[in-house]
């Protein structure tokens, strides 16, 4: 009988004998315990609650992989009330059955038990009242639409080649959602690493579930009211993703394989020739002995350090594979293996026999990621090559993925001897740490990267996590085929993860499993250039991926688009850089900065398609069908819009404003632009009042811009922006080795257009001497601009009026007439 179903079969605890209830107030919350079961609720901060419960003696061990230290034992006072309790934002309290309710203090009920947690044996459920207006967002890249609502998921991390829109689960387990409900969200994290399920409505469409056949029953959730304030939240929580170096924004080229080493080489030079600008050249196991971890063919790659040596003197970013499935090979001087077997780092069967599993080596072990001195001598096992100058490293097949079927991974009795700081001791089986089994094998490659260059942003991409787990690595969606359909999962897989904390992830551009169109092949290279992690991938067997394998027409296409990636990298690594202080992803749904562009508070994202942000202010909108030629409808959000490639004027406000290109439809407010699709174009739109920095055609991120940063100030409400650089590798900006400037503007009454530039904080100096400043939106009167340095004639580009000025160390104000 499925787990489900017993659940379905047991009463809870406390319907079957009502016996007092004996509560228990805390200073910073609530405990209770009826009919033997007890629930804990503290406050972490007004606006984040810790749930716990148990249905024996005492609440299970207060430990966690995923949740800071700091945050998970953070407190703040409440005040008691009948039943419950109130913080500065939330309102607490418990019924007799012990059902939780929390609102917030106008009353307005954030979530409500359906009914009181349900156990059976070890197991238990959660339940949650559904209202029709729940939107539910989050759990990673599980495919499928951007909203959850309807859906139920598994949470056990799975090989999954070739995975469809209804395959479930596939790679990672991160167990946090959003609900958003008439405008307000609440973040929810399970956090329990067994097997879990969640359901949001696909059973009952009244609730919502999440369950679990062991381990704790501890949840968190976090309150907005906005989504970006809980994104926020769960940063704090979980902790954001490090600021990565610059070179990993760039593009990548990557297939499984490039060999021999003339081939990669091969591949750098025709980048290099045809002027597409790229950063990072990937090697899969080929080029490895025998697929062996650690090791190098020297007859393919009978160079290898120079071969690493002389790309990046191409400046090209050497990132190689490293699987963490160790060949079993005693006394055949296999380095990995004997000082593996020596310090007893590998996983045990239950007679206490090290597991041996079969994975690309053949007969394998596996290092057991749970203890600390396992994950530290993992990490020395990076020292030749990051000492060869390899500057990237990928975590592939850490599900872990095993060749036994059906499992496809170890067996559930596998021991796993949990030796970490902060846990108790103890041994644990493969059901229980299976899905963090991923997050710390990237856990230990980016720590032992950090011991052996301290100073030096690592760069670790890995298939497998947990809720958490972007601490240590960026990710992708695994792989993926070569189809449309796939095209188009792409856009709500990366949003969905970045809303669950992986802000840095992509999927493989033109699919791993099969041949792309060169339609398909040139469409994603498009969408691509505006997602975190833009890596052209491919499997064996499949036609060339590279951008010029269609001839000089798609390449053109193509490049333009990784070129426009390049202008755009001052905004990038500015929007990448929030994302390491703040947790707010680089890719975003409509609704994370426009929660309340609908009447009734549904998101915007259910009306508009595939539309997706691209940092808080640029809006790509490719096709919700991309493979059809029929017009589709673009939903820009209220207020006045820019297209990004002519500057045309798009005012949501008024029935004025047509795009030239493509555009058959007035912009007019709530009915959509509708868009005729071609090959070559993909609709951007700027948002009003942005600032945005251009920089000047470069081939990689290494090569220093030849000429001025270029502001483009998109005239409207709130217009702002800033810009962020430092040397993009190491860690000197926590020194003040940075440069950030903040930018205002506004449009006068008189006509005339302000615009400020802040002092630049930091020490760090950019590479722009010179400042152009183009204005988009406005009209001037005399073409002339006020500067600090006297007056200075406007030149009209385009659709913007434009001026160059020396960049300073001060403040700089401009009026524009």
């Amino acid at each position: 009988m499925r787990l489900s179903a017993l659940f379905l079969l047991a009463l809870p605890l406390s319907l079957l004998a009502q016996t007092p209830s004996a509560s228990q107030p805390l200073p910073n919350g609530l405990q209770v315990t009826a009919s033997g079961v007890t629930v804990q609720i503290t406050a972490l901060r007004d606006d984040v609650l810790r749930v716990r419960a148990t249905h024996t003696a005492t609440l299970p061990e207060d430990a966690s992989w995923a949740v800071l230290p700091a945050a998970r034992t953070a407190s703040v006072p409440v005040v008691a009330e009948p039943n419950g309790f109130h913080t500065a934002a939330l309102k607490v309290s418990l019924d007799s059955t012990l059902r939780l309710i929390v609102s917030d203090l106008a009353g307005r009920v954030l979530q409500q038990d359906a009914e009181p947690i349900t156990w059976h044996n070890t197991g238990f459920r959660i339940a949650k009242q559904k209202d029709p207006a729940d939107h539910f967002f989050g759990l990673g890249d599980k495919p499928g639409p951007l909203d959850r609502a309807g859906q139920s998921f598994t949470m056990w991390n799975t090989d999954s080649f070739g995975f469809q829109e209804s395959t479930d689960p596939i790679y990672k387990s991160i167990p946090f959602f959003i609900n958003l409900r008439s405008g307000r969200a609440l973040g929810v994290l399970f956090d329990n690493t067994w097997r879990t399920y969640f359901d949001f409505g696909h059973q009952d469409p009244n609730q919502y579930t999440f369950t679990a056949p062991n381990g704790p029953a501890d949840y968190y959730l976090l309150y907005g009211p906005t989504p970006k304030q809980v994104v926020e939240t769960y940063a704090w929580l979980t902790g954001p993703t490090p600021l990565p170096p610059l070179w990993s924004l760039g593009f990548q080229q990557s297939r499984y394989s490039y060999t021999p080493e003339t081939k990669v080489i091969e591949i750098a030079d025709r980048l290099r020739a045809d002027h597409i600008p790229a950063d990072a050249i990937y090697l899969d196991i080929d080029y490895q002995e025998k697929n062996r971890p650690f090791t190098v063919d020297a007859v393919t790659f009978p160079h290898f350090s120079q071969m690493v040596q002389d790309l990046a003197k191409k400046n090209f970013h050497t990132i190689v594979i490293t699987d963490l499935h160790i060949a079993k090979l005693p006394n055949a001087g296999y380095a990995p293996y004997d000082s593996g077997t020596a310090g007893d780092h590998f996983v045990k069967n239950p007679d206490g026999s090290t597991y041996v599993g079969p994975v690309w080596p053949g007969p394998s072990v596996f290092p057991d990621f749970t203890r600390k001195a396992s994950r530290d001598w993992w990490g020395t096992l990076y020292k030749g090559f990051a000492g060869q100058g390899v500057a990237g490293f990928w975590n592939d097949m850490n599900e872990p993925a095993v060749f036994t079927y059906p499992t496809k991974t170890m067996p559930d009795n596998i021991q796993h001897r949990i030796d970490e700081p902060g846990f108790q001791p103890r041994t644990a089986t493969h059901l229980e740490i299976h899905n963090i089994f991923g997050m710390e094998n990237s856990r230990g490659t980016y720590e032992g990267l950090l011991a052996l260059q301290p100073n030096q942003r690592p760069f670790v991409l890995t298939r497998a996590s947990y809720a958490g787990g972007q601490r240590y690595a960026a990710t992708w969606t695994g792989d993926n085929s070569s189809t449309w359909n796939h095209l188009r999962m792409t856009v709500p897989q990366i949003v969905n993860l970045g809303l669950s904390g992986f802000a840095m992830s992509g999927a493989d551009v033109g699919g791993f499993a099969g041949s792309p169109s060169p339609d398909l092949l040139t469409k994603w290279l498009e969408v691509a250039a505006f997602q975190p992690i833009d890596r052209d991938h491919a499997a064996k067997g499949t036609r060339d991926h590279e951008p010029w394998v269609d001839g000089p027409a798609h390449l053109a296409i193509r490049r333009r688009y990784i070129e426009e990636r390049y202008r755009l990298m001052p905004y990038l690594y500015t929007v990448t850089e929030e994302m390491s202080r703040t947790g707010l992803p680089i890719d975003r749904p409509l609704f994370l900065e426009f929660p309340n562009a609908t009447t009734d508070g549904h998101p915007l994202d259910l009306d508009a398609g595939s539309e997706f942000l691209f940092g808080p202010s640029l809006l790509i909108a490719p096709n919700p069908s991309p493979e059809e030629v029929a017009p589709y409808e673009v939903h820009l959000p209220p207020g006045v819009w820019y297209d990004y490639w002519t500057g045309d004027k798009l005012d949501r406000r008024t029935q004025t404003g047509v795009r030239d290109l493509e555009i058959r439809d007035a912009v007019v407010p709530n009915k959509p632009i509708l868009v005729t699709p071609t090959l070559a174009d993909l609709p951007v739109y700027v948002r009003e009042g942005t600032i945005l920095p251009i920089a000047p055609l470069t081939q990689s991120t290494s090569e220093k811009p030849a000429g001025p940063l270029t502001l483009r100030v998109y005239s409207g409400q709130n217009c702002a922006g800033d810009i962020y650089q430092d040397d993009g590798i190491s860690f000197a900006f926590r020194s003040a080795s940075f440069y950030r400037v903040h930018l205002t503007c506004s449009e006068n009454p008189d006509g005339t257009l302000a615009l400020h530039i802040g002092a630049p904080e930091g020490t760090f100096k950019p590479w722009w001497n010179q400042l152009r400043i183009e204005a988009y939106g406005w009209t001037p009167k005399s073409k002339q601009a006020t500067t600090n340095q006297g007056t200075r004639p406007l030149q009209q580009s385009g659709k913007a009026w434009a001026l160059t000025i020396p960049a300073t160390s001060a403040a700089t104000d401009l009026t524009l007439r």
